[in-house]
């Protein structure tokens, strides 16, 4: 029965989305200078209008009615058995079930690293500069550094 409901679905979301589509529009007057004007005497003297919309208002039921109970059927068949259950886990039905909890293993901890010696410096990525651009430091002096004040430069007088 469900592969029938399946079928009559399936035909009637195609008859709707068909129904929908041949439907006029808010801007269906635009159509009517390239011959689209004459396509409302088809369905009747009313136009299509009413024949479409009921058409599509029924269609509308019938679908929310087959999927409502498709639905309902698939939720209370679910209950029915243990054959039932094995079935629809499809794949997941060859899975092996869990250990019980109480025989569950804990597995041990990794062994931690050894650390790296203090001892050792890290190894530097920088070049090591030259020793003959090194500036030298100051000689040492016991006495205070007293600042000296520049001498202004003298103007040139020559012209």
């Amino acid at each position: 029965m469900l592969l029938f409901l399946n079928v009559i679905y399936v035909l009637i979301a195609i008859a709707m989305i068909a129904l929908i589509l041949m439907q006029r529009g808010a801007g269906a007057q635009a159509g009517s200078g390239f011959g689209a004007g004459a396509s409302g005497t088809v369905f009747g003297s009313r136009g299509a209008s009413n024949f479409l919309s009921k058409s599509t208002k029924w269609l509308a039921v019938a679908f929310f009615v087959i999927s409502l109970f498709m639905a309902w059927n698939a939720g209370h068949s679910s209950g029915a058995g243990a054959a039932a259950t094995t079935q629809e886990k499809g794949l997941m039905s060859e899975v092996p079930a869990a250990p019980a909890s109480g025989g569950a293993t804990v597995p041990a901890a990794p062994a931690p690293v050894p650390a790296a010696p203090a001892s050792t410096p890290p190894a530097s990525t920088a070049p090591a500069a030259p020793a003959s651009s090194a500036p030298s430091a100051p000689p040492a002096n016991s006495e205070p550094a007293t600042q000296q004040q520049p001498v202004p430069a003298q103007p040139s007088s020559g012209g």
